[in-house]
This record gives structure tokens, sequence and C-alpha cells, in this order.
């Protein structure tokens, strides 16, 4: 479950840090009650960050499947053979 801190506690810099650590959720910071910063761990970010590539390009995939912008696997190895002289 998400954690909800106020703005003020942001001082405590190293508390918050091990709250990061701890979790894999993020951790919402709010101002007069109201939302206004997300902070979550560098290692969270980093696989949120290769997750979110990844479905980018297999819906870039996708639509080139749908839009038949597809090649045959064996024609395009032999153009590359040739290419290299392999």
């Amino acid at each position: 479950m998400p954690k909800l801190i106020p703005i003020p506690d942001l001082k405590n810099t190293r508390v918050i840090s091990q709250m990061c650590h701890e979790s894999d959720e993020p951790i919402f910071v709010n101002t007069n009650g109201y939302g206004d910063m997300v902070i979550i761990s560098m290692k969270i970010y980093e696989e949120k960050m290769f997750m979110s590539d990844v479905y980018r390009k297999l819906n870039a995939a996708e639509e080139q499947l749908t839009e038949g912008k597809i090649l045959d696997g064996d024609e395009s190895l032999k153009k590359i053979k040739e290419k290299y002289n392999v």
C-alpha cells in the first residue's frame, strides 16, 4: 500500500530514503492535504522505465503487424548473410 507523508516530513531525508528502499511502492508527498510529489527509489524507477520501454516497443511492433509491415525471417537472414559475406 502506498505511503502518504506531509511535505514537512521531507526534512528527515534518512528516514525517507529508508522508506523508499524498503518498499516497491511510491511515497506520495502532500501539501495542505493535496498531492504534490511522488518519491521512489532509483532501483524501482529504473525498473519502471525499463518496463515502460519494453511496452512501448511491443506496442510499436503490434502496430507494424497490424499495418502488414512484416518481413520474412528466412529472407531477412539471407540478405544479412549476403551483405556481410557470412
